[in-house]
């Protein structure tokens, strides 16, 4: 139970319900903040405006998954105005408040480091990760399917890494009857997708792997499927990716050649917000009443 845990959450979208709705009935003190729009009444759950003094007792802040851009601005799908954390926020906060969000910008990094402040990112940490990498895969089949006129059944499909999100993608579309091939860098990683009936190949021999692909998801978070790379792709190729923006992708010149490419990060949120809510809820909870037990037992 989360009994005297005072939680303030700022802005967010349909996952943050979950969290919200899960923190109010573990017992903890809840208040949000930006959420003018959501017709849903929490139970217990009270609404106040984002000022300094709300957060000088806070026990946790809870920030959107990307916890606000490098001028402090915060994603607030419910909420009626603007919200931004300002250094003002960070300063009001007491010795043992603690900041959760999915990700973090150099510019919260910098004020938690500067008030010591500690931040908690929860999509750092793999259990995370491997459970959103499901409805991502689901996301990504989804959008597969609607802009293609083939089956994936069939198709060659090319996943580039072999992290958690490729791991399942590669292991979505092979249920799916698909011909797998798998781009990775380190040897152990080809073999495991040798070993999973994948066929794998280094990433430095991309463009030689290219020209028979009808499909292809992208998980690296760099420049990859670069204009050489995408002209020696098929036309009615199709390229989604998943890497966080800006992606790994030169979309201008997959344009340019006629080349259906989307960029794709978050889909847990826009596919399966209530399952994604209730991953980064259990996890919240989970780590909130870990850093009240060390702050008890200290």
């Amino acid at each position: 139970m989360l009994t005297g845990v005072r939680t303030v959450f700022v802005g967010g979208d349909a996952r943050q319900i979950e969290v919200i709705r899960k923190c109010a009935e573990m017992d903890a003190s809840v208040i949000i903040v930006g959420f003018e729009k959501l017709q849903d009444s929490f139970q217990g759950v009270s609404r106040e405006a984002l000022a300094p003094e709300l957060l000088s007792d806070v026990d946790a802040l809870i920030l959107p998954v990307v916890g606000c851009d490098d001028e402090g601005r915060v994603s607030a799908l419910f909420s009626e105005g603007p919200l931004r954390i300002t250094e003002e926020h960070i300063a009001a906060m007491p010795d043992h408040g603690v900041i959760y969000t999915g990700m973090a910008k150099p510019y919260l990094r910098s004020l938690c480091d500067q008030y010591h402040i500690k931040l908690v990112e929860i999509l750092e940490r793999d259990d995370v990760a491997i459970y959103n990498s499901i409805p991502t895969a689901e996301g990504a089949l989804m959008m597969a399917i609607q802009n293609t006129d083939f089956t994936i059944h069939g198709s060659t499909s090319m996943v580039l890494g072999m992290g958690r999100t490729g791991f399942t993608m590669a292991r979505s579309l092979q249920g799916l009857g698909a011909k797998v091939m798998m781009g990775v860098r380190r040897s152990e990683h080809y073999a495991r997708a040798e070993e999973m009936g994948w066929k794998p190949f280094l990433i430095r021999d991309l463009g030689a792997h290219v020209p028979a692909v009808d499909l292809l998801f992208n998980t690296i978070p760099t420049m990859i499927v670069t204009a050489q790379i995408i002209s020696k792709m098929p036309r009615e190729a199709v390229i989604i990716d998943l890497a966080s923006a800006p992606g790994g992708c030169d979309f201008r010149y997959a344009e340019k050649r006629g080349i259906k490419a989307m960029l794709a990060p978050g889909l847990p949120g826009i596919v399966a917000p209530k399952s994604a809510g209730i991953i980064m809820a259990n996890t919240l909870v989970e780590l909130i009443s870990e850093e009240i037990k060390i702050r008890g037992d200290a």
